[in-house]
């Protein structure tokens, strides 16, 4: 095709795709924050896959196509899915995309489209041979990742100090209940960080980027998770905490969770991956692994199959002997009884696809978790095994573990922010005093927009926090808003947490995940910058709203999420 074709093709795209904001009420192209949200880059481009040329396809070399597979690894999984079957983009299987040809899709992915595709070579993020390379990956057979089993989960378990030669007492003098664990993300590192003297304790190597870090029921091990699936298993009993076993549960992941339950305390830990999709269940002291479950199934609702359905969130049950597992993709939330391995049970609940993360409400009993990409929070009943409730609510809910607080007017609640817009929901979670308002969305809260991650509160505060990492405006993703809970209608205040962090560089230093300390008498941020760039933790004094301390150190590489050991071991939030 000319160019002077191309052009008139692009031209006549780029009319349609008015047309079709006009029809959608001049809806705008996806903002920056969903972009960024959903755009995720998955750790999974360097792993080797196996190339099978479809015949019907354009020619490709293998350097072309080891680069593109990697370019859609990076920027397109997250979307689209590993398989290219969709999530929660489009679909884009050679049965589709050969159908629309190579100048359709290069058009289609230079300018993107208002439903949510990027304009890839308008952003300037691809030039215009980049495009035409992806416009004739993705009408090539997807690329299948290996399956990640038994045998090679058992080739990367390593028990660095066994359990008999670990300590039989606590033989340190940290307050372990007052320290934080923060991800240094792009270091591929943990920081534990004293609470009491703002000291950073020490910085241990994990896998890439942790996703989330929990504390087991006794309150001795700390469990990380990176994205590239590797497990750390850190003993805090140590003289100087490290890390006791490892092992890799797949080839990407987000979640991990230790046995709750009375009776079965540190017995089990679980890891749930995003591929293979999969949970692994292994051994509380050292890691083995012990009991595979692939998550591949139906979705709710359409019932069709789904070959990668995304292990989200795990939590433990305090009423039984269960792991809480969300599937991502099918919308269901498997109860996994680890009471017998042998003989496995799950209660399988369907709710609504795109389950992501969620947190218990203040008895313990209910299980709030976002279907994120369906606008809903799923209520699950972990004493009954049941579905309580489908609320909907605003716009991609992000609710991290959510917010617990009394309201004014209705009682216990819990609250979620929201990518997609400015509102902060409020559901009630009271069945027995407050039946009226259980398991509604009460109220909405305005907050100075969208591209929020995490919301938080305290038993003992009388606050709720808000970030904004990924809204697009500086001013709002460097800053954090503050809600009077007991004076909600009025509004919120801002405090400049970036500005108090008194860093120089040009460092994006987005504000990202307030988290309260033990006593609940203070909450901590990361001002987080590039790897390149200086970032900082922030300490506000919770009673006053005032600047209590800066925490700077070369080692504080890119922190993203930080949690409070006593907080995650509780369910405190």
């Amino acid at each position: 095709m000319t160019t002077r074709k191309l052009a008139r093709l692009a031209a006549l795209a780029l009319s349609s795709l008015a047309l079709i904001a006009v029809a959608q009420e001049k809806k705008p192209f996806a903002s920056d924050t969903e972009l960024n949200y959903q755009a995720g880059s998955s750790p999974m481009g360097d792993v080797p896959m196996y190339q099978s040329m479809n015949p019907k396809a354009p020619k490709m070399t293998q350097a072309e196509f080891d680069r593109a597979r990697q370019i859609y690894f990076e920027r397109c999984a997250g979307c689209h899915g590993v398989l290219r079957k969709g999530a929660t983009g489009k679909p884009l299987t050679p049965d589709i995309t050969l159908a629309k040809g190579t100048d359709y899709l290069k058009v289609f992915i230079a300018y993107g489209s208002p439903a949510g595709m990027p304009n890839w070579q308008t952003s300037g993020e691809m030039d215009e041979a980049t495009v035409d390379m992806m416009a004739r990956y993705v009408q090539q057979d997807p690329p299948v990742p290996p399956e990640f089993g038994m045998a090679d989960m058992k080739k990367t378990w390593k028990v660095l100090i066994a359990p008999d030669k670990r300590p039989k007492k606590k033989m340190n003098k940290y307050n372990i209940s007052n320290i934080f664990s923060t991800t240094l993300r792009d270091a591929g590192e943990i920081a534990l960080i004293d609470g009491d003297s703002k000291e950073i304790i020490s910085v241990l190597k994990t896998g890439y980027a942790v996703h989330i870090s929990r504390m087991s029921a006794s309150g001795r091990y700390l469990f990380v998770i990176g994205r590239d699936a590797k497990v750390n298993m850190i003993d805090m009993w140590m003289e100087h905490p490290e890390t006791v076993a490892e092992i890799r549960t797949g080839l990407e992941a987000r979640s991990i969770e230790s046995s709750k339950f009375k009776g079965y305390e540190d017995k089990y830990a679980i890891a749930g991956s995003y591929w293979p999709p999969q949970f692994v269940i292994m051994d509380g002291d050292t890691l083995e692994p012990l009991k595979i479950v692939s998550t591949r199934g139906n979705v709710v609702g359409t019932q069709e199959y789904h070959p990668e359905p995304r292990v989200a969130s795990i939590v433990g049950s305090h009423f039984k002997p269960e792991f809480v597992v969300n599937v991502k993709e099918t919308g269901k939330t498997l109860m996994v009884d680890y009471s017998d391995l042998n003989a496995l049970k799950m209660t399988e609940i369907g709710s609504a696809p795109f389950l992501h993360d969620g947190g218990l409400d203040s008895t313990k009993r209910y299980f709030m978790v976002a279907a994120n990409n369906s606008n809903k929070i799923s209520v699950f009943d972990l004493k009954e095994d049941k579905l309580a409730a489908i609320v909907d609510v605003g716009k991609i809910p992000h609710p991290g573990r959510g917010a617990n607080f009394i309201h004014p007017k209705f009682g216990p609640v819990w609250a979620t922010g929201h990518l997609g817009d400015e509102t902060i929901s409020l559901i009630g979670t009271d069945p027995k005093k407050n039946k009226q308002y259980a398991f509604k969305e009460v109220a909405k809260l305005t907050g100075p927009g969208g591209g929020a991650l995490f919301v938080k509160s305290h038993p003992k505060s009388n606050h709720l926090y808000s970030d904004a990492p990924l809204n697009p405006d500086p001013k709002v993703s460097q800053a954090v808003v503050v809600f009077d809970i007991k004076n909600l209608d009025k509004g919120y205040v801002t405090l400049p947490i970036a500005e108090w962090a008194d860093i120089k560089d040009d460092g994006a230093k987005r504000v990202v995940q307030p988290e309260f300390n033990k006593a609940g008498d203070e909450v901590w941020f990361s001002v987080w910058s590039a790897k390149d760039k200086v970032s900082a933790i922030v300490v506000v004094d919770d009673k006053t709203l005032k600047l209590k301390k800066v925490i700077k150190d070369p080692r504080l590489v890119t922190p993203t999420g930080h949690f409070n050991l006593h907080n995650t071991q509780n369910d405190v939030y």
